[in-house]
C-alpha cells in the first residue's frame, strides 16, 4: 500500500460514494451519515476523525485506489464457468421473470430480487434480509428510505419496486454486527463492493453476511430527484408522503418510466418521466461524482445480481422482465431447482445477450471512463481495470464532457434554486441544458440511442 488514506481524502477528490462503510467502522458514536447540502450522504464526525489515515479505511473504502479490485474480490467464488470483460466471472445468466405467486406483479420489473431473498429465507439459509424499505414518515426522518433487516417474507415483499435514492450502510451493518445471525445483503455494486471489503477486515461480518444480491446500476441519484418530482407536480416536497420511481402499468411498456408521488393526504399524482425536465437519465442529473469513476455495472462480486431486460421484446412488455446473472454455486442450485419445478420462467442466454440489454451503461463505465481518466484531477487519483484513454471521436467525448458538466451543475443549480425558493429557475435550466444534450446527440445520429436512454439506463 503507498499511501494512507482518510474519509476526507475520499471525500475531497469526489470519490464518495456515501454507503457509510467508513462510518460502520467507527466507535465514536457522534460519527454518523448525513445528507449533505446536495441531498447526496457524507460521513459526518469530528475534524480529526475526518482526517485520520488509516490502513483499515484504506483498503475498506470501495472507491480507494488501494482497495482489492472486483476482479480480485470475485475470485472467491474459484474457477467459474464463464468469465467476459463485462459482466465478470458467473455461472449462468438468464432472462424471464417469477411464475410463482404475485412477485412479478409487486416488483419493478420481473420479481426476481425479491424472490431470491424469499426463497433464501424459506430454505432457512439465512436469517435476514438487509434491504431498502420506505420509511413511515418522511417528514421526521428526513428521508425517503433506508435499510432495513426483514425477517419475514412479508417484510421482505415489503421492499420491493426500485428506489433511485441515496442510502446508506452503516445502521444496516451495526445492526448486523450486533445481532447473532446469517444475513443477505441486497445493493447496488458499489455497496456490495464495500461489504465485501468490510468481510475480508471484520469476522463477526464475514460469518453473519452469508449471501450479497446486487443490482445492475446506472448511476446514484441525489435526493433531489425526489423533490423535483414534488417540484414538477406542484406540491410541497414536505407533502410527500411517499415516492414511487416506477408506478407499474402492466398495458404500457416496461421502458415507459412513470412517476407517482402519495401525499400526506392521500392523493395520488403521476407524471411520465419523459414530461419531467429531468426524467432523461442518461444525461445524468443528479448523479453523485464518484458514479463517474465506477467501473462495475452488473455488481460483478454478487453472488446473484439483477437487471432489466432492456432489449425487444422484454422491454415492451409492461409485467416487467429481468436478466439475471447467478455467480456463487449454491445460489445457482437453488434458481435450477426452481425453474425445473414451475416457480421461475426463466430461459437461459449468453453474455452477449445480457452485455446488449446493458450496452449503454458498458459505454459509459468503460469509453467513458476511459477518457475521463484521461482528465486532470487533483487529490486521490482512482486504480480502475480500464485504462486511460482519449481515443474517441471528437462527438463522443462531447457527449461525455456534457454528461460530466450537467452531472455535476445540477446539484449546484438545484441548491440555489431550493436555497431561494424557486423552483423554476432549475427546472428552466434543466430543460435548457437537456435540449442542448438531445441536439448533440441528434447531430451525432444517435436518435435510437436517445430514445433507448428514456428505458433509465443512460448511455
Amino acid at each position: 500500500m503507498s499511501e494512507l488514506l482518510s474519509p476526507q481524502d475520499i471525500t475531497s477528490a469526489g470519490l464518495c460514494i456515501g454507503c457509510g462503510s467508513c462510518v460502520a467502522q467507527a466507535a465514536a458514536p457522534e460519527v454518523r451519515m448525513a445528507f449533505d447540502r446536495y441531498g447526496q450522504y457524507k460521513p459526518h464526525g469530528p475534524a480529526a476523525w475526518q482526517r485520520a489515515q488509516s490502513a483499515s479505511f484504506t483498503r475498506t473504502c470501495p472507491f480507494s485506489p488501494a482497495a482489492l479490485t472486483e476482479d480480485e474480490l470475485a475470485a472467491r467464488f474459484g474457477a467459474p464457468a464463464q468469465r467476459t470483460a463485462l459482466l465478470g466471472s458467473f455461472e449462468a445468466a438468464y432472462v424471464g421473470h417469477v411464475a410463482e405467486a404475485d412477485f412479478r406483479l409487486q416488483g419493478s420489473s420481473g420479481g426476481l430480487v425479491t424472490w431470491v431473498a424469499t426463497e433464501l429465507l424459506r430454505q432457512g439459509l439465512i436469517d435476514g434480509v438487509a434491504h431498502v424499505v420506505a420509511v413511515e414518515n418522511p417528514a421526521a426522518e428526513g428521508r425517503y428510505f433506508r435499510y432495513r433487516l426483514a425477517r419475514t417474507e412479508a417484510e421482505v415483499r415489503a421492499g420491493a419496486k426500485s428506489r433511485y435514492y441515496p442510502i446508506e450502510l452503516s445502521e444496516m451493518l451495526q445492526a448486523i454486527r450486533a445481532t447473532p445471525g446469517r444475513y443477505a445483503v441486497v445493493g447496488l455494486p458499489c455497496f456490495i463492493k464495500a461489504v465485501h471489503l468490510l468481510r475480508r477486515e471484520d469476522a463477526v461480518l464475514r460469518e453473519r453476511i452469508a449471501f450479497t444480491l446486487g443490482l445492475f446500476c446506472g448511476h446514484l441519484k441525489s435526493a433531489r430527484f425526489a423533490e423535483s418530482f414534488a417540484w414538477q407536480l406542484h406540491v410541497p416536497p414536505a407533502e410527500v408522503a411517499q415516492v414511487e420511481y416506477r408506478e407499474k402499468l402492466p398495458d404500457r411498456p416496461a421502458n415507459w418510466y412513470r412517476a407517482q408521488l402519495t401525499l400526506r393526504d392521500g392523493r395520488q399524482l403521476s407524471r411520465d418521466w419523459w414530461h419531467l425536465a429531468d426524467g432523461d437519465w442518461g444525461a445524468g442529473f443528479y448523479m453523485n461524482s464518484a458514479c463517474n469513476f465506477c467501473d462495475d455495472v452488473v455488481a460483478e462480486t454478487a453472488d446473484i445480481a439483477f437487471g432489466d431486460a432492456w432489449v425487444e421484446p422484454y422491454s415492451s412488455d409492461g409485467r416487467g422482465t429481468n436478466v439475471v446473472i447467478v455467480r456463487s454455486p449454491l445460489v445457482q442450485q437453488l434458481v435450477a431447482s426452481a425453474m425445473q419445478a414451475g416457480r421461475l420462467a426463466l430461459q437461459e442466454v449468453d453474455a452477449a445477450f445480457v452485455e446488449q440489454t446493458q450496452a449503454a451503461g458498458f459505454r459509459q463505465r468503460r469509453e467513458g471512463l476511459a477518457y475521463r481518466l484521461t482528465w486532470a484531477r487533483r487529490g486521490v487519483r482512482p486504480r480502475k481495470r480500464v485504462a486511460a484513454s482519449a481515443a474517441l471521436p471528437r462527438s463522443r467525448k462531447l457527449i461525455y464532457r456534457l454528461r460530466y458538466f450537467i452531472s455535476a451543475a445540477s446539484h449546484r443549480v438545484f441548491w440555489v434554486a431550493r436555497r431561494v425558493r424557486r423552483p423554476a429557475l432549475f427546472l428552466g435550466w434543466a430543460r435548457a441544458v437537456l435540449a442542448v444534450y438531445h441536439g448533440v446527440a441528434y447531430h451525432q445520429g444517435r436518435v435510437r440511442e436517445m430514445w433507448a436512454r428514456w428505458k433509465g439506463l443512460g448511455e
